[in-house]
């Protein structure tokens, strides 16, 4: 086996298989991806309808708990699922097709990372998409790899869901990543012929015939080597074999916000006392390294429904679905060709913001616990999930041990913050309103979840915690910066070190208002033109 590239990417998820083309895509350079999951050959990867079947395969998913917190779940870890497969998370996510505000960009570019703001940042979003409807205008990308579709839906809850937002006030919105965000709308998706669309299939795979890619799987990083103050090498667990891969131009993690800052860590950059307390040597202090975790914090409004045309996971409502089956069998269409999130909006929680503050989800079953809650899911009704697009409270992920398996303890410090415990709130309020409007007469059952008896901020805020969980936008363990937290600079090289850059969600100073997958392809975009910039 070659011991010696130009660049070796760790991790192959939706930043890594970017760069892997890119980077490769000149032919001038060798280029070696390494993955610790598996090949992604799973049919269940490309059937958009079978995303609820990740959330039990640790094979596909590294499946993490997070640190308890007894005001949390009851004390429950909160799950947190992340793709471990080529095409990491993009290869089990709900397929969701969102690049967040102007105004987080341009906040990125106002904390003194030059060359982040919106405009600067639309260029790559349009490079990497092809856009099924709005192709070629002022937003959107025509002829990329990434393919994004938009259908009618298939689910009639997600229409009337749509039809009471508007009956309640709020506007609806056909391009969400457009002009503006605000309103309601059916989500744009990265589906192509009835088919996932992840980064592996956009991305990964049109490159690997190509002789100067080399791409590994089943391979643990163990660590970056260091020669002084130059990252040279990493150690890796492959086939059995403890193995040393040589870079002769850089070292790029991408590993997403959860593991970049694990692998630094394991390699001795960090925080010096949290690293000594573990036995490893801090060869490079960075205390910002696992700081500054944040979330997009989930909260569901569960109803139970008079009509059931939505999903039920009983025996009568998969034999319901068996129609739908056959039609993806053999024409790629029906629910199964579509993500089960279909509606949903950005809105704002009160008249007087600038901008939305909340994003919603409605789905068309009673959903908790990342679908994992199957007792829950036999009953017919329908739930609305609400998220805080801004939150200020923020976490740490830090390694529990010097063994590179050995899981990092993931500490989310949800609601530390008064602020996103007031939007939460609102935000229950909000959708409550909605799911209050004529166009769900026929469905209302009874609100389970929190529940009608729940009024008062206090029994709001309580209920949530209860059954509070995650969207699944880990980002800023390795934040973008130049203060005394940072990690990575405006060109995403760790600091004070050479030859090793962060390039994922982690690197992201503050969380984008929405879902990251496609602000982390655009990261890897324009992060491939920076290392092909220096390398010239």
């Amino acid at each position: 086996m070659k011991k010696e590239f130009d660049y070796i990417i760790v991790g192959a998820g939706s930043a890594g298989c970017v760069l892997a083309n890119r980077l490769s895509e000149n032919g001038k350079y060798s280029v070696c991806v390494l993955e610790a999951g598996p090949v992604d050959r799973s049919p269940m990867i490309g059937i958009p309808g079978a995303f609820a079947y990740f959330m039990f395969s640790k094979r596909y998913n590294w499946a993490y708990g997070s640190k308890p917190d007894l005001t949390l779940r009851h004390g429950a870890p909160i799950f947190t699922p992340r793709g471990k497969t080529l095409g990491g998370s993009s290869a089990i996510n709900g397929m969701l097709y969102v690049r967040g505000q102007k105004e987080d960009y341009d906040g990125w570019a106002a904390l003194g990372n030059e060359g982040w703001s919106y405009q600067d940042m639309l260029p790559y979003f349009k490079k990497s998409e092809h856009h099924d409807t709005f192709a070629g205008n002022d937003y959107h990308g025509s002829g990329g790899p990434l393919y994004v579709s938009t259908a009618e839906p298939e689910y009639p809850m997600s229409e009337v869901f749509v039809r009471a937002a508007q009956q309640a006030g709020y506007k609806y919105t056909d391009d969400y990543n457009g002009e503006d965000q605000e309103g309601v709308f059916y989500y744009h998706l990265n589906i192509k012929d009835g088919r996932r669309w992840g980064t592996s299939a956009a991305f990964l795979k049109p490159a690997m015939g190509r002789s100067n890619l080399t791409v590994l799987t089943d391979t643990q990083v163990k660590r970056v080597i260091l020669d002084g103050d130059t990252a040279t090498a990493v150690e890796i667990h492959h086939k059995g074999m403890d193995l040393r891969l040589d870079a002769q131009r850089e070292i790029i993690l991408s590993a997403g916000a959860l593991n970049s800052p694990q692998l630094l860590q394991l390699s001795g950059i960090g925080d010096r006392q949290h690293l000594e307390s573990l036995a490893i040597d801090c060869l490079h202090e960075l205390p910002g390294v696992g700081k500054n975790l944040q979330e997009h914090v989930d909260a569901c409004v569960l109803v139970t429904t008079r009509k059931n045309d939505g999903v039920t996971m009983t025996l009568s409502g998969l034999l319901r679905m068996a129609p739908d089956g056959l039609k993806y069998l053999f024409r790629r269409e029906g629910k199964l060709a579509k993500s089960i999130t279909e509606a949903g909006g950005f809105l704002k929680t009160s008249d007087d913001l600038e901008r939305p503050d909340i994003q919603l989800h409605m789905l068309p079953l009673l959903f908790d616990d990342s679908g994992r809650d199957l007792k829950l899911m036999a009953n017919p009704g329908y739930s609305c999930h609400v998220c805080v697009l801004q939150p200020e409270s923020t976490g740490t992920v830090m390694i529990r041990s010097n063994d590179p398996y050995v899981a990092p303890e993931i500490d989310y410090n949800f609601f530390a913050s008064d602020k996103d415990r007031k939007t939460m709130v609102d935000g229950v309020r909000l959708v409550r309103k909605i799911l209050a409007a004529a166009a769900f007469d026929e469905y209302r059952g009874e609100e389970i979840h929190p529940g009608s008896d729940c009024e008062s901020d206090e029994e709001i805020l309580h209920k949530v915690q209860e059954k509070v969980g995650l969207v699944y936008h880990p980002v800023g363990t390795c934040k973008m910066g130049s203060d005394d937290q940072a990690v990575v600079d405006a060109q995403l090289r760790v600091r004070g070190l050479k030859h090793l850059r962060v390039v994922d969600a982690s690197i992201m100073p503050k969380l984008i208002s929405g879902n990251t997958n496609a602000p982390t392809i655009a990261i890897a975009e324009k992060a491939a033109d920076m290392i092909l910039a220096d390398a010239t």
